[in-house]
């Protein structure tokens, strides 16, 4: 899995030490949302039955490969 230095160094934050890797790739791969930014990055949500059925939203480059974000969405509404 490809991500940026900033992923990395918020990936140590005790709320998104527990993010998995699979579910982020489950995410990428099976999102059950998804939305293109102005800038190009592409947000991908993903509801993970593992972590009480939260959303996680994973933010990707314009590449649509290098995860540059991931976390639970409180806000998001399917």
């Amino acid at each position: 899995m490809k991500t940026t230095r900033y992923f990395l160094a918020t990936r140590i934050r005790p709320d998104r030490a527990m993010i998995r890797d699979e579910w982020i790739e489950r995410a990428i791969r099976s999102p059950v949302r998804e939305h293109v930014q102005a800038d190009g990055r592409i947000r991908r949500w993903a509801s993970i039955d593992e972590a009480e059925g939260r959303y996680l939203r994973v933010v990707l480059l314009d590449d649509g490969e290098t995860v540059h974000n991931a976390f639970f969405d409180r806000d998001f509404t399917p």
